[in-house]
């Protein structure tokens, strides 16, 4: 869903919750659409595999007690 959202970059960088991204993210399509576009697909990636990251984590930690 939030890779459909790359065609908007800010949206899609605003929606991963990372305002400091936002605002770089911002420039960079006032710039050029396709830089705000490559950086909003690099802040989504990002956003997903954290978030795997910390799903995994929780279950190492579950099975463990």
């Amino acid at each position: 869903m939030l890779y459909f959202l790359c065609f908007v970059p800010p949206l899609a960088v605003l929606f991963c919750r990372k305002p400091g991204s936002f605002i770089l993210n911002v420039i960079l399509t006032i710039i050029g659409y396709i830089p705000g576009v490559i950086h909003a697909i690099l802040i989504v990636n990002s956003y997903k595999a954290d978030k795997r990251n910390r799903e995994l984590i929780k279950a190492i930690e579950k099975s463990r007690k």
